[in-house]
């Protein structure tokens, strides 16, 4: 971690705004911020089994059914959409192009059984992610603002693809959580 790496902790506690954690990000470091998270996801999942993949875990704080849990193939497809979408939207302000909507292709969760499949697809995201960082030009336009959502006001280029690595790091107490669940019901069936 380095000095000008974004509070996303203190974003999510509401404690910072993003513009002000965003603020001193530099470009140069979108891409080692970028691999980090991606590492981190694959530090949580990558050795997981297929049956950890399809685990539903107990969660009281799910609402979509209420109290059951995603699997970790559901988490996957779901930050990593969101890391896609974000560095698509981070690429069109950065090029001075305006945002007409969403950019957002989510592989459906359903679809994801096993634990190649999940590896799969985050190999595959982060190479999308990171080719995302090469459209952008030399000198990016910072100047130009996006407002997904409204508590965080207008972000730039840089906020915008932050967004989308924040958005994961709060997917990461999940996953782990889904491991820790998974790992007691299989020693309980071992």
């Amino acid at each position: 971690m380095m000095a000008s790496d974004p509070d996303f902790l203190g974003i999510m506690a509401g404690s910072a705004s993003p513009s002000e954690a965003f603020s001193g990000v530099p470009v140069a470091d979108l891409p080692r911020l970028t691999d980090e998270i991606y590492d981190a996801v694959t530090a949580i999942v990558g050795d997981a089994s297929d049956a950890e993949v399809v685990f539903v875990p107990d969660d009281p704080n799910a609402n979509d059914p209420p109290g059951v849990g995603w699997t970790i193939g559901h988490v996957v497809v779901h930050l990593t959409a969101g890391l896609e979408e974000a560095a698509a939207l981070g690429s069109a302000l950065a090029r001075g192009a305006g945002i007409t909507g969403r950019s957002r292709s989510e592989t459906p969760w359903e679809t994801v059984t096993t634990a190649a499949q999940v590896r799969d697809r985050l190999t595959e995201s982060r190479r999308m992610t990171q080719a995302f960082l090469v459209t952008w030009p030399n000198h990016p336009d910072l100047t130009s603002t996006d407002t997904p959502v409204p508590r965080f006001g207008p972000l730039n280029a840089v906020a915008r693809h932050l967004l989308g690595v924040m958005h994961a790091h709060g997917h990461l107490a999940q996953l782990r959580e889904t491991r820790r669940q998974a790992g007691i019901t299989a020693g309980a069936t071992a």
